[in-house]
Formats: structure tokens, sequence, C-alpha cells
């Protein structure tokens, strides 16, 4: 529900007018009216129309910080449909209603319940009704009124900062501006003069002012130098009622700092400074520090040193050191004592940045006077060049001299001199120097086309005081002498065709010479004198150190001659004339139609003329194929491990191979003894077989040894002789096969050649008795099925 207010009159000190207020007619809202009239149908049977009514209350501002004893009376609400019966019913809604603000139900007295702040909320909005206690109807709309907090003065000023930072440049005129300060009022600005405030300064003068509107702080005395004083504490107060008495304050802090301008010129503390340097030191080095002051900090006390004049600003200099602002005075020459020991210079310091408001104040720079003394040092030996180069002749000989060094003490006292080579660096002693007055000579001769140059080192030492030396490069050029003879410059493969014509170049040929004349090479071709008229060949000098080789007839034949030798002689211009003989091997080959070789070797004419060079090729690769194979084949046969000599399992002697009776080979010799073959004298020793032991010894009865039969004995001695002789036989221990074991063996001989020479079958029973290893052989020649015939 809206409802428009007129408000006539202000109330002061908590006395009210009462304003009458008719409150516009409205519905509240569509659906609530239809209720109402549908209701009224009902009862009536008609439509029915409500009259206007209005409100009535009084209108008010009321105090914050009441501090009296009873509640604070706001006002009083009242309709005009209000006849006094009590029949009404006020109703208070909104901000604060029930808490804040109470109100007399009956009467539509309305009272503040509390104390109240127009800072926290200076403005409240309620609603107020009047409904009849008998029908619980509204007899008014709802309507809506405003309760506004009269202010009075409980808030001090308040800056926005509790302490302030601000700078100022030194040196500032008066009523330069440094900051601005704000203090604010939490009271009601429209009401009286409780938010109105006024600055004012209480520390800080009388550098500085404020103005007591804006709180501006101004300076407030000229030429304020930030060398003598640089930091300042302000303190600014804000009062309000305008600064009457009995307002509210507050103050803060503000400090000030002047910031450097460059209003102050270096100074030296001194006028003047003295040094000293050895003659030694070498150009850079430091010799001193001079510093001028200047109070201004920053950039605005960069200095830049620099020499005005004196005698020494050629030996001399001096280095601004941007860290420290010093002046680092330093060796610009090589000093000599005997020469001058006492130097003067004037230097100069200057700021590098100087403000153009001061330069009134007088130049911004300073000098002071340097003496520089130069002390006195044993100097070692100083050559008279700072390198040598001496130009020598390679043919020059030894002992020779090729140049001389020349060195002095440059001390007062002058003393000897004694030169040497050094060793590291001519290793090979080719050049020597007399000790004592610097001359080079040679050791051993020279070679230009080996070593064209040689850099050696030569030292001269003081003699009385040998840590006193010095060191000097020589450079020795080797001048050439035309001692080689020019040769071929490349080995030539030269061929001519069958079918040559006469006058055809068949090749071009160049000189080298490792000599270097100093009118560049100059080389000259002919034939030899025994071969001036050649028959088949002639060389033709082409006048630019190369020759032609040209044919001298039509046709050359590989039949006859397949290859000829063209010795050429080469001359140089230079003296001595040098010349050397080269041999020129000139092939004789077969070419096709446009001069392209084909074949060159004589062999190639006995081939088809039907084959090619591929096919001859192909033909040589397939042979070379082959022999490879038949050698890696043989190779492979070879490591493969060979047969036994008997492979027939009928074969009594294989039976003696294969029944564990092997051998370890040549190294073994406690299997039995190889000696008994080689040596048929040994027979008699009886010695007991090594590599099969018998479980059981028997007596078995002597045969005639085999070794008498001579046919016998000289066919094993004829078979071991050629197994000896023979480099692929076996190894012997295979001889076993042979049959003859010599007459160790507890067994005897088994072979069937003795046998005949004995009456009656053998007996063979006890090779059963000898264990499984001798099974086989107990079946053959013991059993009653053995083949007797």
């Amino acid at each position: 529900m809206r409802t428009h207010c007129f408000l006539a009159v202000l109330l002061w000190s908590s006395v009210f007018y009462v304003v009458h207020m008719t409150p516009s007619q409205k519905r509240t809202n569509k659906h609530s009216y239809s209720e109402r009239i549908t209701g009224m149908s009902e009862n009536d049977g008609k439509t029915l129309h409500r009259t206007k009514r209005g409100w009535m209350w009084n209108q008010f501002f009321l105090l914050e910080e009441y501090t009296g004893p009873d509640t604070q009376y706001v006002g009083k609400l009242h309709t005009d449909q209000d006849k006094g019966d009590g029949n009404l019913k006020y109703i208070l809604t909104g901000d604060g209603a029930g808490s804040l603000f109470i109100i007399d139900e009956n009467t539509g007295d309305i009272h503040a319940a509390k104390k109240l702040d127009r800072e926290e909320k200076s403005l409240y909005v309620l609603r107020a009704k009047a409904i009849d206690r008998k029908t619980g109807r509204q007899v008014e709309p709802e309507s809506e009124f405003i309760i506004k907090i009269h202010d009075i003065n409980d808030n001090e000023p308040k800056f926005t900062k509790d302490l302030y930072t601000a700078s100022i440049p030194e040196m500032s005129g008066v009523g330069t501006s440094v900051i601005q300060v704000t203090a604010t009022d939490a009271d009601d600005a429209n009401y009286g003069n409780s938010a109105k405030v006024v600055y004012s300064i209480l520390q800080g003068q009388p550098y500085f002012s404020v103005d007591p509107e804006t709180g501006i702080i101004k300076t407030a005395l000229p030429d304020m130098s930030r060398e003598n004083r640089e930091q300042y504490q302000v303190v600014i107060q804000a009062k309000d009622m305008g600064g009457q008495m009995g307002g509210l304050s507050g103050t803060t802090t503000v400090n000030i700092t002047l910031t450097d301008v460059n209003d102050n010129p270096p100074r030296f503390p001194q006028s003047s400074y003295q040094f000293s340097s050895p003659e030694s030191a070498p150009p850079g080095t430091p010799l001193g520090r001079i510093k001028a002051n200047d109070p201004d900090v920053g950039e605005n006390a960069e200095i830049e040193y620099s020499i005005s004049n004196g005698d020494g600003s050629d030996m001399f200099d001096i280095i601004t050191d941007k860290d420290t602002q010093e002046g680092i005075i330093t060796v610009k020459k090589h000093l000599d004592f005997e020469n001058k020991v006492l130097y003067t210079l004037r230097v100069e310091a200057t700021n590098t940045h100087p403000d153009p408001r001061f330069l009134q104040l007088g130049p911004f720079k300073d000098t002071a006077l340097v003496k520089i003394s130069v002390e006195d040092i044993d100097e070692p030996p100083v050559f008279s060049r700072p390198w040598y180069l001496i130009e020598v002749d390679e043919d020059a000989k030894e002992g020779s001299i090729i140049g001389q060094v020349v060195a002095q003490d440059p001390d007062i006292a002058k003393n000897a001199i004694k030169y040497s080579v050094d060793r590291h660096t001519d290793l090979d002693r080719i050049f020597n120097i007399y000790s004592g007055n610097g001359s080079l000579f040679l050791s051993k001769p020279l070679d230009r086309e080996e070593t064209p140059w040689h850099n050696i080192t030569v030292i001269a030492t003081e003699i009385n005081n040998p840590k006193q030396s010095s060191q000097i490069p020589v450079f020795i050029r080797i001048l050439d002498i035309n001692d080689h003879a020019p040769e071929f410059a490349n080995y030539y493969e030269t061929f001519v065709c069958e079918n040559a014509k006469a006058g055809q170049l068949i090749q071009t040929v160049s000189a080298i010479d490792k000599d270097q004349p100093p009118r560049g090479h100059k080389f000259f071709f002919e034939l030899v004198p025994e071969f001036a008229v050649h028959p088949n060949f002639s060389v033709v000098d082409n006048k630019d150190n190369t020759a032609g080789i040209m044919t001298r007839r039509n046709g050359y034949s590989r039949s006859k001659t397949s290859t000829y030798l063209l010795p050429i002689i080469i001359f140089d211009n230079d003296y001595p004339i040098q010349s050397s003989t080269g041999t020129l091997t000139i092939r004789v080959c077969a070419c096709d139609s446009r001069g392209n070789m084909q074949s060159c070797s004589a062999e190639a004419l006995l081939l088809p003329a039907g084959l090619s060079t591929g096919a001859l090729v192909a033909i040589l690769l397939c042979i070379i194929i082959l022999l490879v194979l038949v050698v890696l084949f043989t190779a492979l046969k070879r490591q493969r491990k060979k047969e036994p000599l008997i492979i027939s399992k009928d074969d009594v002697r294989d039976n003696i191979v294969t029944y564990n009776d092997e051998g370890g080979g040549e190294e073994d010799t406690q299997a039995f003894d190889i000696g008994t073959l080689r040596n048929p004298e040994a027979r008699e020793e009886s010695k007991m077989r090594r590599d099969v032991i018998p479980e059981t010894i028997f007596q078995i009865r002597r045969t005639a040894p085999l070794w008498e039969n001579i046919d016998v004995q000289d066919f094993i001695h004829r078979r071991l002789k050629e197994n000896d002789l023979d480099p692929a036989a076996p190894p012997y221990d295979s001889l076993a096969t042979y049959a003859y074991e010599g007459n160790d063996s507890i067994a005897n001989s088994l072979s069937s050649l003795e046998s005949l020479t004995t009456e009656g079958n053998q007996d063979y029973d006890y090779l059963s008795d000898w264990g499984p290893r001798f099974k086989k052989l107990a079946d053959m020649y013991g059993g009653e099925d053995s083949d007797r015939d």
C-alpha cells in the first residue's frame, strides 16, 4: 500500500505539531477485493461500496542518543474511524517495530524503547493499520510513514590514515605543496556544524603549515637543506563544530622526507696527494685512489675524474670506480727511472649530473695535485728490437754466422750480458749462438724443402744476476737454392691404339720441382740424346711447362711390341740448371673406332674375337669361385674324423680295435710302450701291460715268439717305417691293428698268423674269466660253434 504524506512543520526540541494525513484510496490486490465483494453479496445479495476514510497521527524527528529515565515518546497514530470507544486496535510493523518502537494498541501512542544512533541508522520506515476488534477487519488500508533521527555531535573527525608519508625536494620555495590529509566526521553534515571540520598543525612548525579547510600541507621556510636535516614529523589536528570550543577532534602524523637535489659540488679533502711506482710496473697497474667528497646522494653524487694537465698526463691515467666514486690512478706507459723520477698531475673531479638551478652557486668541480715518484729496480736486459728476422741460404755451411741479436742492461750499472738459445724452440739443435756477442751460427745443414722457416727464441741474461733475463723471438727464413731437379708431376699410364695415325697426341705430361725460384718455374722437355729421333714417338714442348707425346707412324702391333719405353729429359731454368730423366711407359692397346681402349694385354689376342671384356671378367670370377670351393672342401675334409682302418665286422683285427683298448695319443705313455714296435730289441724285457688289468692272471702256454718269424717282422717294420714317414698316417696307438702286440701281454698273441705253428686247437676258455670287456672275444674263440676251417 502506498501513502502520499506531506510534511508541514518540523518539530524542534521534542515539540510536535499534529498533521492530518489522508491516505489515498487503494485496493491491496484484486484477489482480496473480490473476496470482499463476494462475501457482501452472500449477506445482502447486492454489491456494497466502501466509503473513504483517513489516517491521523503525529509526524516527528527523533533525537539520537536519548539518555532520559523514561522511554522517549515518538508520536500517536489516529484515524478518523476511531470513536474513542476502544473498538479499534492499532498495529505497527516495519523497521524496529516491536523492538525499537512500541505502540499502545488502544491509543496508538508510539514510544522508542531503546537509545538510537543516527550513525547506525538514520531513517526508519514503518507501516500502521487499524483493525476492528469485533470483526477483525481493517477499517483503513495499511499506511506507511517515516521516522527520521535527529543528529547530535557525538562523533569526532577521523583521518583516512593513521600515518602519512610524503617527500619533497630540498631547497623548495615557501608554499610548495607537500601532501593533503583528509578527515571525515560521521555526524550529519546537513544538521548544524557537527560535521564541519577545520585543520590545524600541532607539530612541525615553523617548517610546514596546513590549510585549515583543505588539509593541504605546505612548506613554510625557504631553502630547507637535506644535508642539514632530512626527516620531519608533522602532527595535524582535525576539529569539528567549525573549530569552536566544545568541538571534537582527531589527529594524524605525517612523516616528510626531503629528497636530494644536486646543490653541492664535489670537494677534495686535501689539496695534494703523493704516490710512488716501480719502473717495472706494466701499463694498467693501479698506483692509488683519491676521492672527492659530495654530500649529495645517488646520481647527484656521481663524480667523473680526469687529468686536466701536468707533465705525467701521457704516462698515467685515472679511471672512476662507479661503486665507491673514487678515482684510480694507473700506469699508462712503461716508466723508466733513468729518464725521469718524478711526475706531477692535476686531477679534476666533476659532477656528472649538474642541476642548472644551482649553477649560480659556483662550478660543480674541484681539482687536486698528484705527485708520482718512480722507484728504481734491477731490470732485465732489453733487446734492440722487439723481434728479429734473419734470412739465410739453404746451402750455407755449418759454422757460418747468419745474424746477430743485441741486448743491454737498461740500469745505470750496465751489467754484462750473455746469450743463449732456448732449446725448446730448437730441438734439432740446428742453430747456436756466441754467448758473448749474440752472433747466431749454423750447427747443422739446412734444407728449405723440409723446413722453410725456423722460429727460435734467444735469451739474454745478466751475468751478475741470472734472475734478470729476457727473451726475444728470432724468425729465420731459409732462402731457396736450385738443388732439386724437376720430375714428372704424376705417374702416367699411357697407351697408343693399334690403329693410331701419325701425328696423333696420346699423352700430355707436366713436371713439378721442390724448389721455388723467385721468377717461378720454367720447364723444358726433350728426348734423351740416344733417342733424339725416335721412330715411333716424338716429344713436343708446349712452352707452358707441359709437353705432348705424339705418334710418328701409322699403326702399332701388340703381337710384335706390346710396350714402348720413352725416356724424356726435363730441365729447369734456374741456376745451376737441374735436370732429370723420366721414362714414360707406353702400352699398345686395342681400341674401338672412337679411340676408346678395349684391351692392352697380349694374352687377349689368343681369345676368340667374339668374347668381350665382360665375358672375360665373368670367366675369371667363375675360376676364382671354384678354387675357393676346392680349398674349403679340402679344409673341411681334414677336420673330419678319420674312419677306422678296418670296417668289416668279420675281420678279426676289428675285434682288437673295438674291445675298448684305446690309446691316448702320442703323449699317452701309460697305455703301452711304443718303443716296442720301433725297437724290436726291447722284446726280451718282460713288462706288464698297463692299459688292461685282468681280474685273474692265467698261466697261458707261450707260443713261439712272433718276432722270430722273419717275414712277419720285416713286414711290420716296413709298414711301421711307411707310417712314420707318412704325415697323414693315424696315431701310433692305431698300429695295434697290425697284430704285433709284443711279448708283454699276458694274453699273448691272438693272431691267426702264429696259430699255424702250433699243434692242435688252442683253448680260449680263459677269455670268459677276464670280465665283460672280453666277452666278445670269448664268444668268438671259446664257443663250440667257432669257425675252425
